[in-house]
């Protein structure tokens, strides 16, 4: 029988390199992308060896204008049907938004929303022609939030993930393709230091989850059709919980947390 494909992008580090392994355990040949070259190669020649898949990469930056294009035309020379999508590449930066580079906030935009968005049409049509195929789209906890003041472009990216997966999701109900968003709260992934937020309460006030931990929890509610993963409990209960009514309170918690520690 043909092995089943399923493409990680982010598959470097953090969450996309702990999906890697689960996927390539239960027999899955991979398609991984991400900057860091060196790091994709490694991967992809540990996972080939230790589970006897095939593990392609493909080395590019997503955040560029018109990457999810090029990106859907080197996965078409590799594989033409792909069975499961995850989109797991994001950036954040911390700041207020009248002080942050107009070029950060152009990548970020481009790489949590435009390439994300259209790496799913181009990869829609072929799983529901086919009856099958699952889509797991990484945002974050910040997705549920009313806004981030201190990263206020970030929170507003996983919003739309969260929305634009629930959305289509409903839309491909009976199609036999699934979507499943993952919402992770603050996890040990290298994140908090690209997105220059390590001095941030958020990322002192608990402990961090571990990157294989959300990776697993992901995957097991992919696998389960979830529509919504949000791993540990805590985070489950400030994403599903008694909703604030007023959403200047939760703006206020939410700079309260993404401010410097005194």
């Amino acid at each position: 029988m043909k092995r089943k494909t399923a493409v990680i992008t982010g598959a470097s580090a953090g969450i996309g390199m702990e999906l890697a392994p689960l996927f390539a355990a239960r027999g899955y040949d991979l398609i991984l992308v991400a900057r860091r070259g060196e790091l994709l190669q490694k991967l992809a020649d540990d996972l080939g060896r230790m589970y006897a898949i095939t593990a392609n990469f493909i080395v590019m930056d997503l955040a560029q204008p018109s990457a999810a294009a090029e990106l859907w035309r080197a996965i078409a020379a590799i594989a033409p049907d792909i069975d499961v999508l995850v989109n797991n590449a994001g950036v954040g930066d911390a700041g207020d938004f009248a002080a942050e580079a107009p070029e950060l906030i152009e990548r970020m935009l481009h790489l949590n929303i435009a390439t994300l968005t259209m790496l799913t049409r181009f990869v829609l049509p072929g799983m529901v022609a086919r009856g099958h195929g699952k889509i797991l789209n990484v945002a974050s906890l910040a997705g549920f939030q009313p806004g981030g003041p201190g990263m206020a472009v970030y929170f507003a990216s996983k919003s739309y993930v969260l929305s634009f997966s629930r959305g289509i999701r409903r839309e491909l109900r009976g199609s036999g393709v699934s979507v499943t968003a993952l919402c992770p709260g603050p996890t040990r992934s290298g994140f908090e230091a690209a997105a220059r937020a390590q001095h941030m309460r958020l990322f002192h006030w608990r402990k961090p989850m571990e990157a294989r931990d959300v990776a697993h929890a992901g995957f097991e509610g992919m696998q389960r059709r979830c529509g919504v993963v949000v791993p540990g409990l805590f985070n489950r209960l400030l994403a599903f919980g008694p909703r604030i009514d007023f959403a200047g309170i939760a703006l206020e918690v939410n700079r309260f947390l993404l401010a410097a520690r005194r």
